[in-house]
């Protein structure tokens, strides 16, 4: 419709094209998602400029898709020029800037670059900390990425407490909305898995995970019912 009503090149046409491309990506059709993101970004980059903030959007999607499909190479190089527009845009300490550093602290970590990944996840932590609250789900998943890379080098010690202040803040945010978050399975699976990698009892894995949603706000036949629902 908008294509039909203002022109293929409309600005209003990319956000559309950009929700599609994620929606084919979603069920691993990179191969058709890719084009309509790359005509999406030509087409903010003709309404808006080289380096406008639409700009970094785009290249950010398209990068995972390169990700995705093993081109390392372009969606490094395609990931750093975002990084370099939302910095020229936001200012370094900024939530953009922080998915940035973390997109290309993950493609990274993919291509075994762990120690070069390190220090862009600790700062896209300090950045979404500083900038949105130690208690946002942002913070959330920069701790999350920290655990991944922490498990391939084999620091589990230091991926428990990380893992369980990630699921802590899941947990928060589900007690305050009303609905489970997004990643809180994700959050509870993850953290049953550090836990067993230190071998820690099953029992002990429920006592603590229990403990954990009493901590975050739940009462006892609270914690137990949304514990059980994420099984």
């Amino acid at each position: 419709m908008i294509e039909k009503d203002f022109g293929p090149e409309h600005p209003s046409l990319a956000p559309c094209l950009n929700n599609l491309a994620d929606v084919l990506e979603q069920t691993n059709r990179f191969a058709e998602a890719e084009p309509l993101m790359r005509r999406a970004l030509e087409i903010d980059r003709k309404a808006y400029g080289e380096e406008h903030p639409n700009v970094a959007f785009r290249l950010n999607n398209l990068g995972y898709i390169l990700k995705q499909t093993n081109r390392f190479d372009e969606a490094e190089k395609i990931y750093w020029t975002a990084l370099a527009i939302s910095q020229k845009s936001f200012g370094w300490d900024h939530p953009h800037v922080a998915t940035c550093l973390n997109n290309i602290a993950q493609l990274l970590q993919k291509t075994n670059r762990l120690y070069e990944a390190e220090p862009l996840m600790w700062e896209a932590l300090r950045i979404n900390e500083q900038a949105l609250g130690p208690e946002h789900p942002e913070v959330s998943m920069c701790l999350n990425n920290l655990v991944t890379l922490f498990e391939e080098t084999n620091r589990l010690a230091q991926c428990e407490p990380m893992m369980k202040r990630s699921l802590l803040i899941l947990l928060k945010s589900t007690l305050t909305n009303g609905y489970p978050n997004p990643f809180l399975k994700r959050g509870v699976l993850g953290y049953r898995r550090i836990l067993r990698k230190m071998s820690i009892a099953e029992p002990e894995i429920r006592v603590r995970l229990e403990s954990l949603a009493r901590e975050a706000g739940f009462d006892a036949a609270g914690a137990r019912e949304l514990l059980q629902s994420l099984e």
